[in-house]
């Protein structure tokens, strides 16, 4: 093999080499540049958390405090047609952390956060409440017409709506819709004197 051929194959080798070394510190400035962008990402997002103030939290209602800010359980009894609306069906449990139903249990309110109402409640549920409807998950509507009503009691009292109604601690809430007799009304709101609110 002569000199030149020897020469020309080392060229060969070195040019490889360089074009190689090349190639893979390329590669490893692109992978430390990805990984730089990731952890910049995963640093503010670490931050952010463990900075947020728990009233901002994401799904939290409008103007309400920080959650653990209150804590208080109230009764609910929804009847239709004299009927209880089920709010123990996993379809109505824990929908928010601010408030919500727990455990099965469909009859006890569960407030976790100052500034909550239940129209936020009702919200979260995905059910229509306004001072004249209640509309179903599946679009049904229970409205006041002629011969029906839909009536709010809260503690004992009839009011006119309970959507901005902050609960307190052991009240207790009816909403009734139907022809009922003020007579069949008293047999409800005694019903839900007696309902046992789950803490």
């Amino acid at each position: 093999m002569g000199r030149k051929e020897r020469r020309a194959r080392e060229q060969k080798r070195e040019n490889y080499a360089t074009k190689h070394s090349a190639e893979q510190r390329k590669n490893t400035l692109i992978a430390i540049g990805v990984f730089a962008v990731i952890a910049v990402i995963v640093g503010y997002a670490v931050w952010m958390f463990v900075t947020m103030d728990q009233s901002t939290a994401p799904g939290g209602p409008e103007n309400a405090g920080a959650l653990g800010s209150d804590h208080a359980h109230a009764a609910i009894a929804v009847r239709i047609f004299g009927d209880y609306f089920d709010f123990s069906a996993p379809a109505y449990q824990i929908k928010s952390s601010w408030i919500h139903f727990e455990g099965r249990d469909g009859s006890t309110i569960h407030k976790h956060a100052t500034g909550v109402t239940l129209g936020y409640l009702f919200e979260t549920l995905s059910l229509g409440l306004d001072d004249k409807c209640f509309v179903f998950q599946d679009g049904r509507e229970f409205c006041t017409n002629e011969d029906y009503s839909l009536k709010f009691y809260y503690n004992g009292k009839q009011v006119p709506d309970i959507r901005d109604i902050e609960i307190m601690e052991d009240d207790r809430i009816l909403v009734s819709y139907g022809g009922e007799t003020p007579e069949e009304i008293k047999g409800q709101l005694i019903e839900l004197e007696n309902q046992r609110i789950v803490k």
